[in-house]
């Protein structure tokens, strides 16, 4: 005999949404006032709000098309690692804003990319992707690291030399590269979602599409709402969590 739990008792991520207002009682209320706690649960309350980030993305994508909805992905896929780092970065933490870039960078290529990989070639002989679209991620990305491996090089360099002004020069040569990149990929969009966006077409014969269970997409107001809470409930986390950080690993 097969038993069905309640919705709300069925184990889920959502459980750790109860983490949410405990971060508010240890970062508001005097008599709990406690940095290491406040840390703790603050991190967990991070983790299901990133999940409705995503959830409501994938349903915004699925009424925008692939060409949008990729970019959407992309681009909200990653939100949460960059409001940490901006959240550290005005608290001066430049520790914690290289962990953030650089588990964002690791945990896409290795865990999603192999994941995807791994999964998707248990259940299908040949699994199939567009070339044009990969070949222009793969550029923009090479472009990406080299762009945050020339003011490394540059600072190793002017150390070996002694040079004066270092400092602000490193800053101006960041400030310079940031430009580009951002130029760079702004250019990128145009030209994956205008220009040539018949090249990115989402290639799907109709006999590989499968019924992957999943819910029935959102409205758009809905998901518009659900996207919006969650960036700025996790944007409040994400200051509570990076301002409590050298609080919590002194004590720990």
């Amino acid at each position: 005999m097969k038993i069905r739990l309640h919705p709300l008792l069925t184990p889920s991520i959502n459980w750790l949404l109860l983490a949410l207002p405990l971060a508010f009682v240890f970062r508001f209320v005097p008599s709990f006032q406690n940095e290491t706690l406040l840390f703790v649960f603050s991190g967990i309350a991070i983790v299901p709000l990133a999940g409705w980030m995503s959830r409501a993305t994938d349903h915004l994508a699925e009424r925008t098309g692939p060409g949008l909805g990729g970019l959407l992905n992309a681009t909200f896929g990653n939100m949460p690692e960059l409001i940490i780092a901006v959240m550290a970065l005005r608290h001066g933490l430049i520790g914690v804003v290289k962990a953030s870039i650089t588990g964002s960078l690791i945990g896409n290529i290795l865990l999603v990319l192999g994941s995807a990989i791994l999964i998707g070639g248990i259940r299908y002989p040949h699994q199939y992707f567009n070339k044009t679209a990969a070949r222009a991620t793969a550029t923009s990305l090479a472009l990406a690291a080299i762009g945050l491996i020339i003011p490394s090089v540059f600072h190793v360099v002017a150390q070996r030399q002694g040079g004066g002004g270092l400092l602000l020069a490193q800053q101006h040569l960041s400030l310079a590269i940031s430009g580009v990149l951002l130029g760079t990929y702004l250019l990128w969009l145009i030209f994956t979602l205008v220009t040539h966006k018949g090249l990115f077409a989402k290639e799907t014969e109709e006999k590989n599409v499968v019924d992957c269970g999943k819910d029935k997409v959102w409205p758009l107001r809905s998901s518009l709402i659900a996207l919006g809470l969650a960036t700025f409930l996790l944007a409040i986390m994400s200051e509570f969590f990076s301002g409590s950080v050298e609080a919590a690993g002194s004590s720990l």
